[in-house]
């Protein structure tokens, strides 16, 4: 398996103050120099950069950046998406450079959701300090943490990423938000692991691909009082939240979710489970969470029902 992790994340601001307002005082993110093409820059551990804002006329996820474990696989794995039909457009040197990275390509899912892989990193020599104090924020080896996006063909972009891009199922359950069979058909996932221990570096959800081209991204907090003070400055901030705290049966990440200002959520969360990739067995569980993750969607549905 050739994908080590999620190595950062392109997001499309039509108001970026607001992204620096949400990143820095809620989520505690650091504020980087800004990339030499103009985007917004900012970290979470020691790499130059996790989160890339550029300016735009949209809001949404332009693409995650996922980092291949060497310059051959990295080639090898161009080759082999070219072959699947998918288009390969090789950054240029100087977009590298403003990434961070020695090369990069973009493509596409079958589904149209925008990737991008790279190999190269580096490593910035000033150290993080979270303007909100977060000690620091569970990366490594295990990267950034995941993203989840949204395939309305679903089976189709499953296979895409397993057989041609290379992730491991981890989870792969079909979830019930309705009370389930017979009138509710419920949605499928996939939970896809890289090459390192993250439970999932991808999540796929079967539907259509929303306007902010992502369901959510996932940070991972050292421990659960650092959780709790995220949440206190969600509060304070005024940002909505899109799902009380509460611990997921597949990930056993204890965590909440947040609305980014792109209109996807941001789940903060601890105590993912640490799986080995080499010999873990593909599991379909068919809860999403032991306790608590009320949705703010649940909560409106049940005030309209009063």
């Amino acid at each position: 398996m050739s994908v080590k992790s999620l190595g950062y994340v392109v997001i499309e601001a039509t108001q970026p103050a607001e992204w620096d307002r949400f990143l820095t005082r809620v989520a505690g993110a650091m504020r980087a120099p800004d990339a030499a093409d103009g985007a917004a820059l900012y970290r979470v551990d020691e790499r130059p950069f996790r989160f890339r804002i550029e300016s735009g006329s949209t809001d949404r996820l332009v693409a995650p950046g996922y980092e291949v474990a060497s310059e051959a696989d990295y080639e090898a794995l161009a080759t082999k998406i070219a072959a699947a039909g998918r288009e390969v457009v090789r950054g240029t040197a100087e977009q590298a450079g403003a990434r961070a990275v020695a090369a990069f390509f973009r493509t596409s899912d079958p589904a149209g959701n925008a990737l991008e892989f790279y190999h190269g990193d580096s490593i910035s020599e000033v150290p993080f300090i979270s303007p909100a104090g977060v000690p620091r924020f569970v990366t490594g080896e295990l990267g950034m943490g995941h993203a989840v996006l949204c395939a309305p063909n679903f089976d189709e972009t499953v296979a895409f990423y397993c057989d041609v891009v290379g992730f491991g199922q981890t989870d792969m359950p079909r979830f019930y938000f309705m009370g389930g069979p017979p009138e509710d058909a419920g949605m499928g996932f996939a939970f896809l692991h890289a090459s390192n221990g993250r439970h999932h570096s991808l999540a796929l959800a079967e539907g259509p691909v929303p306007p902010s081209n992502c369901v959510h991204l996932m940070l991972e907090m050292p421990d659960l009082i650092e959780v709790g003070k995220a949440h206190d400055r969600m509060r304070a901030e005024g940002f909505p939240e899109s799902a009380t705290l509460g611990r997921h049966v597949n990930d056993e990440m204890t965590s909440f979710y947040v609305q980014t200002p792109a209109g996807f959520d941001l789940e903060i969360g601890y105590d993912g489970l640490v799986i080995d990739p080499a010999t873990w067995e593909t599991t379909r569980h068919e809860a999403i969470s032991v306790w608590g993750h009320v949705w703010a969607w649940q909560e409106a549905m049940k005030k309209a029902a009063e």
